[in-house]
Protein backbone atom coordinates (compact mmCIF):
# COMPACT_ATOMS: atom_id res chain seq x y z
CA UNK A 1 0.00 0.00 0.00
CA UNK A 2 1.28 2.95 -0.73
CA UNK A 3 2.36 5.25 2.17
CA UNK A 4 -0.30 8.52 2.12
CA UNK A 5 3.21 11.10 2.54
CA UNK A 6 4.93 10.00 -0.41
CA UNK A 7 1.86 10.01 -2.74
CA UNK A 8 1.52 13.24 -0.97
CA UNK A 9 4.95 14.62 -2.21
CA UNK A 10 4.34 12.85 -5.80
CA UNK A 11 1.82 15.00 -6.69
CA UNK A 12 3.28 18.23 -5.45
CA UNK A 13 6.13 17.17 -7.88
CA UNK A 14 3.43 16.72 -10.42
CA UNK A 15 2.06 20.41 -9.80
CA UNK A 16 -1.02 19.62 -7.49
CA UNK A 17 -1.73 22.96 -5.57
CA UNK A 18 -3.65 21.09 -2.85
CA UNK A 19 -0.88 18.89 -1.85
CA UNK A 20 1.97 21.73 -2.33
CA UNK A 21 -0.38 23.76 0.30
CA UNK A 22 -0.58 20.74 2.71
CA UNK A 23 3.53 20.44 2.20
CA UNK A 24 3.69 24.45 3.13
CA UNK A 25 0.96 23.89 5.82
CA UNK A 26 3.15 21.81 7.33
CA UNK A 27 6.44 23.14 7.44
CA UNK A 28 5.44 26.59 8.01
CA UNK A 29 3.01 25.92 10.92
CA UNK A 30 6.97 25.57 13.25
CA UNK A 31 6.67 29.27 12.52
CA UNK A 32 2.81 29.85 13.35
CA UNK A 33 2.17 31.04 9.32
CA UNK A 34 -0.84 29.79 7.19
CA UNK A 35 -0.35 29.45 3.47
CA UNK A 36 -3.04 29.51 0.60
CA UNK A 37 -1.89 29.34 -2.83
CA UNK A 38 -3.90 29.78 -6.55
CA UNK A 39 -2.17 28.96 -9.65
CA UNK A 40 -3.10 31.72 -12.26
CA UNK A 41 -1.32 32.88 -15.24
CA UNK A 42 1.79 30.29 -14.87
CA UNK A 43 2.75 32.10 -11.46
CA UNK A 44 1.65 30.10 -8.01
CA UNK A 45 -0.08 33.28 -6.06
CA UNK A 46 0.74 32.58 -2.61
CA UNK A 47 -0.68 33.49 0.57
CA UNK A 48 0.89 33.47 3.68
CA UNK A 49 -0.74 34.80 7.09
CA UNK A 50 0.18 34.95 10.76
CA UNK A 51 -1.10 36.65 13.59
CA UNK A 52 1.70 39.05 13.99
CA UNK A 53 3.85 41.03 11.58
CA UNK A 54 7.35 39.68 13.14
CA UNK A 55 6.14 36.19 12.15
CA UNK A 56 6.11 37.68 8.29
CA UNK A 57 9.61 38.89 8.47
CA UNK A 58 10.36 39.24 4.96
CA UNK A 59 13.83 38.06 4.22
CA UNK A 60 13.52 34.94 6.73
CA UNK A 61 9.54 33.91 5.26
CA UNK A 62 11.13 34.25 1.24
CA UNK A 63 14.24 32.20 1.77
CA UNK A 64 11.81 29.31 4.02
CA UNK A 65 9.11 29.19 1.22
CA UNK A 66 11.77 28.91 -1.39
CA UNK A 67 13.72 26.56 0.63
CA UNK A 68 10.52 24.11 0.51
CA UNK A 69 9.20 24.87 -2.83
CA UNK A 70 12.59 23.90 -4.19
CA UNK A 71 12.57 21.03 -2.43
CA UNK A 72 9.41 19.93 -3.79
CA UNK A 73 10.26 20.87 -7.18
CA UNK A 74 6.60 21.38 -8.83
CA UNK A 75 6.28 20.44 -12.03
CA UNK A 76 5.24 23.65 -14.63
CA UNK A 77 5.56 25.95 -11.39
CA UNK A 78 8.66 28.18 -11.43
CA UNK A 79 7.73 31.51 -10.62
CA UNK A 80 6.00 32.27 -7.20
CA UNK A 81 4.43 35.40 -5.72
CA UNK A 82 4.47 35.51 -1.98
CA UNK A 83 1.83 37.98 -0.53
CA UNK A 84 1.89 38.31 2.95
CA UNK A 85 -0.65 39.80 5.09
CA UNK A 86 -2.28 39.84 9.28
CA UNK A 87 -4.55 36.33 9.59
CA UNK A 88 -8.27 37.10 8.50
CA UNK A 89 -11.26 34.49 9.39
CA UNK A 90 -12.93 34.68 6.22
CA UNK A 91 -10.92 34.88 3.44
CA UNK A 92 -12.92 34.17 0.37
CA UNK A 93 -11.84 36.55 -2.29
CA UNK A 94 -8.74 37.33 -0.84
CA UNK A 95 -6.47 36.83 -4.86
CA UNK A 96 -9.12 39.59 -5.83
CA UNK A 97 -9.09 41.59 -2.51
CA UNK A 98 -5.18 42.13 -3.02
CA UNK A 99 -5.12 42.48 -6.98
CA UNK A 100 -7.59 45.36 -5.70
CA UNK A 101 -6.03 46.87 -3.58
CA UNK A 102 -2.44 45.27 -2.77
CA UNK A 103 -0.93 48.34 -1.05
CA UNK A 104 -3.94 48.36 2.18
CA UNK A 105 -4.80 44.22 1.96
CA UNK A 106 -0.75 43.23 1.92
CA UNK A 107 2.37 43.17 4.38
CA UNK A 108 4.34 43.17 1.30
CA UNK A 109 4.71 41.04 -1.55
CA UNK A 110 7.73 39.91 -3.77
CA UNK A 111 7.90 37.51 -6.30
CA UNK A 112 10.86 34.88 -6.82
CA UNK A 113 11.45 31.92 -9.60
CA UNK A 114 12.71 28.89 -8.33
CA UNK A 115 15.71 27.03 -9.58
CA UNK A 116 15.42 23.89 -11.21
CA UNK A 117 16.71 20.86 -9.63
CA UNK A 118 20.42 19.62 -10.96
CA UNK A 119 20.01 16.33 -13.51
CA UNK A 120 21.20 13.78 -10.67
CA UNK A 121 17.97 15.00 -8.28
CA UNK A 122 15.43 14.93 -11.48
CA UNK A 123 16.50 11.26 -12.55
CA UNK A 124 16.52 9.95 -8.96
CA UNK A 125 12.89 11.73 -8.38
CA UNK A 126 11.82 9.92 -11.33
CA UNK A 127 13.01 7.32 -10.66
CA UNK A 128 11.46 7.07 -6.97
CA UNK A 129 7.97 7.73 -9.16
CA UNK A 130 8.11 4.80 -10.99
CA UNK A 131 8.93 2.56 -8.36
CA UNK A 132 6.28 3.74 -5.75
CA UNK A 133 3.54 3.56 -8.87
CA UNK A 134 4.91 -0.12 -10.13
CA UNK A 135 4.27 -1.36 -7.05
CA UNK A 136 6.05 -4.38 -7.94
CA UNK A 137 9.32 -5.12 -9.67
CA UNK A 138 9.19 -6.36 -13.42
CA UNK A 139 9.90 -10.04 -14.02
CA UNK A 140 13.17 -11.03 -15.73
CA UNK A 141 13.54 -11.51 -19.35
CA UNK A 142 13.68 -15.21 -20.87
CA UNK A 143 16.70 -15.51 -23.18
CA UNK A 144 15.66 -16.89 -26.22
CA UNK A 145 17.29 -19.79 -27.59
CA UNK A 146 20.11 -18.82 -29.87
CA UNK A 147 18.85 -21.38 -32.64
CA UNK A 148 15.76 -18.97 -32.33
CA UNK A 149 17.36 -15.68 -33.19
CA UNK A 150 18.29 -16.61 -36.63
CA UNK A 151 15.03 -17.25 -38.19
CA UNK A 152 13.51 -14.27 -36.23
CA UNK A 153 16.42 -11.66 -37.63
CA UNK A 154 15.40 -12.97 -41.31
CA UNK A 155 11.52 -12.37 -40.64
CA UNK A 156 12.36 -8.96 -39.26
CA UNK A 157 14.52 -7.87 -42.17
CA UNK A 158 11.67 -9.21 -45.04
CA UNK A 159 9.20 -6.84 -42.81
CA UNK A 160 11.52 -4.05 -42.62
CA UNK A 161 11.68 -3.97 -46.48
CA UNK A 162 8.90 -4.24 -47.36
CA UNK A 163 7.77 -1.19 -44.79
CA UNK A 164 10.58 0.75 -46.59
CA UNK A 165 9.26 -0.23 -49.74
CA UNK A 166 5.74 1.20 -48.62
CA UNK A 167 7.13 4.27 -47.54
CA UNK A 168 9.05 5.32 -50.35
CA UNK A 169 6.00 4.97 -52.40
CA UNK A 170 3.95 7.19 -50.12
CA UNK A 171 6.24 9.54 -50.40
CA UNK A 172 6.61 9.35 -54.43
CA UNK A 173 2.83 9.64 -54.47
CA UNK A 174 2.58 12.67 -51.80
CA UNK A 175 5.11 14.51 -53.61
CA UNK A 176 3.69 14.15 -57.17
CA UNK A 177 0.10 15.33 -55.59
CA UNK A 178 2.00 18.49 -53.98
CA UNK A 179 3.65 18.91 -57.75
CA UNK A 180 -0.16 18.86 -59.52
CA UNK A 181 -1.82 21.24 -56.33
CA UNK A 182 0.61 23.87 -56.66
CA UNK A 183 -0.44 25.48 -60.13
CA UNK A 184 -4.31 25.47 -58.47
CA UNK A 185 -2.87 26.69 -55.30
CA UNK A 186 -0.87 29.95 -57.03
CA UNK A 187 -3.79 30.77 -59.40
CA UNK A 188 -6.64 30.88 -56.13
CA UNK A 189 -4.11 32.47 -53.87
CA UNK A 190 -5.15 36.34 -54.71
CA UNK A 191 -8.94 35.33 -54.85
CA UNK A 192 -7.93 33.69 -50.99
CA UNK A 193 -5.99 36.89 -49.80
CA UNK A 194 -8.95 39.35 -50.09
CA UNK A 195 -11.99 37.08 -48.90
CA UNK A 196 -9.96 36.25 -45.97
CA UNK A 197 -8.69 39.62 -45.16
CA UNK A 198 -11.67 41.56 -43.29
CA UNK A 199 -12.03 38.16 -41.02
CA UNK A 200 -8.44 37.78 -40.31
CA UNK A 201 -8.68 41.42 -38.64
CA UNK A 202 -11.03 40.45 -36.51
CA UNK A 203 -9.63 36.95 -35.07
CA UNK A 204 -7.68 38.59 -32.71
CA UNK A 205 -10.57 40.06 -30.50
CA UNK A 206 -12.54 36.71 -30.79
CA UNK A 207 -9.33 34.76 -29.90
CA UNK A 208 -8.94 37.07 -26.55
CA UNK A 209 -12.45 36.88 -25.95
CA UNK A 210 -13.00 33.16 -26.16
CA UNK A 211 -9.85 33.08 -24.23
CA UNK A 212 -11.36 34.85 -21.00
CA UNK A 213 -14.79 32.92 -21.65
CA UNK A 214 -12.58 29.76 -21.11
CA UNK A 215 -10.65 30.65 -18.34
CA UNK A 216 -13.48 31.58 -16.31
CA UNK A 217 -15.65 28.49 -17.31
CA UNK A 218 -12.58 26.54 -16.59
CA UNK A 219 -11.88 27.83 -12.94
CA UNK A 220 -15.41 27.20 -12.39
CA UNK A 221 -15.69 23.73 -13.85
CA UNK A 222 -11.90 23.07 -11.88
CA UNK A 223 -13.34 24.12 -8.41
CA UNK A 224 -16.23 21.70 -9.19
CA UNK A 225 -13.90 18.66 -9.95
CA UNK A 226 -11.86 19.49 -6.97
CA UNK A 227 -14.48 19.97 -4.75
CA UNK A 228 -16.08 15.93 -5.64
CA UNK A 229 -12.46 15.01 -5.19
CA UNK A 230 -12.78 16.46 -1.80
CA UNK A 231 -16.21 14.89 -1.12
CA UNK A 232 -15.01 11.31 -2.08
CA UNK A 233 -11.71 11.41 0.20
CA UNK A 234 -14.08 12.49 2.98
CA UNK A 235 -15.91 9.38 3.04
CA UNK A 236 -12.61 6.86 3.56
CA UNK A 237 -10.48 9.91 5.66
CA UNK A 238 -9.22 8.14 8.54
CA UNK A 239 -5.70 9.41 9.58
CA UNK A 240 -4.54 12.88 10.25
CA UNK A 241 -2.86 12.61 7.03
CA UNK A 242 -6.19 11.53 5.44
CA UNK A 243 -8.06 14.86 6.75
CA UNK A 244 -5.18 16.87 5.83
CA UNK A 245 -5.60 15.75 2.23
CA UNK A 246 -9.10 16.76 2.13
CA UNK A 247 -8.86 19.85 3.53
CA UNK A 248 -6.51 21.27 1.33
CA UNK A 249 -8.66 19.71 -1.35
CA UNK A 250 -11.56 21.63 -0.14
CA UNK A 251 -9.28 24.84 0.20
CA UNK A 252 -8.12 24.30 -3.11
CA UNK A 253 -11.90 24.45 -4.55
CA UNK A 254 -12.25 27.62 -2.78
CA UNK A 255 -9.51 29.33 -4.36
CA UNK A 256 -11.06 28.53 -7.33
CA UNK A 257 -14.32 29.29 -6.96
CA UNK A 258 -13.09 32.70 -5.84
CA UNK A 259 -11.32 33.27 -9.06
CA UNK A 260 -14.11 33.39 -11.22
CA UNK A 261 -14.66 36.89 -12.11
CA UNK A 262 -17.71 38.90 -11.66
CA UNK A 263 -18.52 38.91 -15.65
CA UNK A 264 -19.55 34.83 -15.09
CA UNK A 265 -22.90 33.91 -15.66
CA UNK A 266 -22.22 31.56 -12.27
CA UNK A 267 -20.89 33.74 -10.75
CA UNK A 268 -23.23 34.17 -7.77
CA UNK A 269 -23.28 30.57 -7.31
CA UNK A 270 -19.21 30.53 -7.18
CA UNK A 271 -19.60 33.39 -4.31
CA UNK A 272 -21.76 31.09 -2.15
CA UNK A 273 -19.54 27.68 -2.80
CA UNK A 274 -16.74 29.83 -2.05
CA UNK A 275 -17.80 30.31 1.51
CA UNK A 276 -19.44 26.71 1.43
CA UNK A 277 -16.27 24.85 0.38
CA UNK A 278 -14.01 27.14 2.76
CA UNK A 279 -16.77 25.74 5.59
CA UNK A 280 -15.40 22.68 4.73
CA UNK A 281 -11.72 23.05 4.59
CA UNK A 282 -12.21 24.35 8.26
CA UNK A 283 -14.00 21.33 9.21
CA UNK A 284 -11.78 18.96 7.65
CA UNK A 285 -8.74 20.49 8.86
CA UNK A 286 -10.47 20.43 12.79
CA UNK A 287 -11.05 16.45 12.07
CA UNK A 288 -7.22 16.37 11.21
CA UNK A 289 -6.22 17.71 14.80
CA UNK A 290 -8.39 15.18 16.55
CA UNK A 291 -6.75 12.51 15.15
Amino acid sequence: MTNPIDDIARQARQGSVAAIIQILNDKLAQVSVRARAVFAEGVLQLLCEAATPQLLEQSSLVDRVREILEGISPHNIRRVNINTRLVREHQLLWLEEISRDSENQLLWSQEIKLRKPNLFKRLAAAHHERQALSGKRALPRIAIPRSMQQPQQFQRGIVGGVSLTVLLLAAAVAIYKGLNSQVANSTQATTRAVATAAPSEAKPALKISQETANSAVDSFAQAVRMASQAATDGKTAQSRQDWLVVAAKWQQASDLMAAVPSKHPRYTTALNRTALYRENSDKAQQEAQNK
